[in-house]
C-alpha cells in the first residue's frame, strides 16, 4: 500500500514537472520573439504606427486559432495536441528572423500566434488536469514558470543584442532548447484531463460568469501586450537607455510577474480571489502611471515592476475558474474566456502604436494604466 501510494506521488511530481517545462517552453518561445522587437523594428524601418500595424498580425493568429483550439484539445485531447503546437510554435520562430519586410513579418507572425495560442490552450488544459490531481490551486504556479521563461528569454536577448547576434540564429539557439524539451516530456503529460474528448460545437457559449472572466482577462492582457511589445521600444525611445539596455524593463516587469506568481496560490488561499485582483488592478494601474510621471531609468524600472507584480495573477485565476467550469469542457470553456481576453492582445499593442505616433508613447501608455483599474472595477462585479 505505502510502495503504490509512493508511486501515484512519484508520477503526479513527474506530470507537474512536464507540465511545468512546456509552460517554460512557450514562455521561452514568446520572450526571445519580444526581447529582439527593437531589433526589428530598426532593421526593417518601420515607425511607431507601421510596427503597431505588424504586432496586429500576432494576436489575429491567435484569434484564429481560438475556436480550433476548443474543438481540437477537446475532441482529440490535451497531451496530442499540445505535442505537435509546441513543435510548431518553436519551428516558427527562427523564420521570423528571415523577414526582409514588414508583409513577410506579419505573415510568419500570424503562423506563430496561431501555434503560440493553441500551444497555450492545450497546456493550460493540461494544468488543470494536474490540478484535479493535486486537489488544490496550482495554476498560477505553472504560470510563474512561463514567467520565469519570460525573464531568461528578455535577458538571453538583451545578452544577444549586446553581443550583435542576428535574431535569426539567437532564434536558432531557442527552437534547440525547445525541441529538446519536448522529447524529454513528451511521455509525461496528463493522458486525459477530465471531461475531454466530448464532441463540442464549434463556439463555446459563455454564460455571464466566463462572460466576465474574459473581460477581467481581456483589460490584463492589453497590459501584459504592451509590456512585451512596447516596454523595449519605451525604454529606447523614452528613457532613452544606452544601446543593449533596451530590454531592461521587459526584464523588470517579468521579474515582478514570475515571483508574483509562485506566490499567489498562497495569497490567493489568504486573502480570498476578488481581494487579489482588486490589488492586481490597483498595482498595474500604478506601475503605469509611475513609468509615465517619472521618465527615468530608476522610476521607470520601478514602475514596470509593480506592473508585473499587478498582472501576475490575474490570468491564472481567470483560467483556473474557467476550467473549473461545469458548463464546457476545460479546453472548451478555456477557448472560450480566451477568445474574449485576446482582444486584449489583439487591439491593445496596436493602439499603442497609433496613439504614440498620434501624440506620444506617455499618453499611450497612461491610457493602458485605465486597463490596470479596470481589473479593479470588473472583479467588484464577480462572485467567486
Amino acid at each position: 500500500m505505502l510502495h503504490d501510494l509512493s508511486m501515484v506521488m512519484i508520477n503526479k511530481r513527474a506530470t507537474r514537472i512536464a507540465v511545468s517545462a512546456l509552460f517554460f517552453l512557450t514562455g521561452l518561445c514568446f520572450s526571445s520573439w519580444a526581447s529582439r522587437i527593437p531589433d526589428i523594428q530598426l532593421a526593417l524601418n518601420l515607425n511607431d504606427a507601421g510596427l503597431g500595424s505588424v504586432l496586429l498580425a500576432l494576436p489575429v493568429g491567435s484569434i484564429i486559432s481560438l475556436p480550433v483550439a476548443g474543438i481540437l484539445v477537446s475532441k482529440y485531447g490535451s497531451r496530442q495536441i499540445l505535442l505537435i503546437a509546441a513543435v510548431a510554435y518553436a519551428a516558427v520562430l527562427p523564420v521570423l528572423g528571415l523577414a526582409h519586410t514588414s508583409w513577410e513579418l506579419s505573415v510568419f507572425l500570424v503562423f506563430f500566434g496561431f501555434f503560440g495560442n493553441l500551444a497555450n490552450i492545450a497546456v493550460n488544459t493540461q494544468a488543470v488536469g494536474v490540478e484535479a490531481m493535486y486537489g488544490r490551486s496550482i495554476m498560477a504556479s505553472f504560470h510563474g514558470l512561463w514567467s520565469v521563461a519570460g525573464f531568461t528569454g528578455a535577458a538571453f536577448g538583451t545578452w544577444m543584442t549586446g553581443l550583435h547576434l542576428a535574431p535569426v540564429y539567437h532564434f536558432l539557439i531557442i527552437t534547440a532548447v525547445s525541441w529538446i524539451l519536448i522529447v524529454i516530456t513528451m511521455n509525461r503529460l496528463v493522458v486525459r484531463v477530465t471531461n475531454e474528448n466530448n464532441a463540442p460545437s464549434l463556439f463555446g457559449k459563455p454564460d455571464a460568469f466566463l462572460f466576465t472572466l474574459g473581460i477581467i482577462a481581456m483589460c490584463s492582457m492589453i497590459c501584459e501586450g504592451t509590456m512585451f511589445d512596447w516596454s523595449g521600444v519605451y525604454f529606447r525611445r523614452v528613457i532613452q537607455v544606452r544601446e543593449g539596455w533596451s530590454g531592461a524593463g521587459y526584464a523588470a516587469f517579468m521579474s515582478t510577474m514570475a515571483s508574483g506568481r509562485f506566490v499567489a496560490d498562497y495569497l490567493t488561499t489568504r486573502l480570498g480571489v476578488k481581494k487579489m485582483l482588486l490589488i492586481s488592478g490597483g498595482l498595474t494601474a500604478s506601475g503605469l502611471l509611475v513609468a509615465v510621471i517619472f521618465p527615468y531609468f530608476v522610476p521607470a524600472m520601478l514602475g514596470f515592476m509593480l506592473v508585473g507584480a499587478g498582472v501576475s495573477a490575474v490570468v491564472p485565476l481567470v483560467y483556473s475558474a474557467a476550467g473549473k467550469s461545469t458548463k464546457l469542457p476545460p479546453g472548451m470553456a478555456l477557448a472560450t474566456v480566451s477568445t474574449i481576453g485576446y482582444f486584449g492582445f489583439l487591439f491593445g499593442p496596436p493602439l499603442i502604436g497609433f496613439v504614440a505616433q498620434a501624440t506620444n508613447l506617455g499618453v499611450a501608455f497612461t491610457m493602458i494604466a485605465v486597463m490596470g483599474a479596470a481589473i479593479a472595477v470588473m472583479s467588484s462585479r464577480i462572485k467567486l
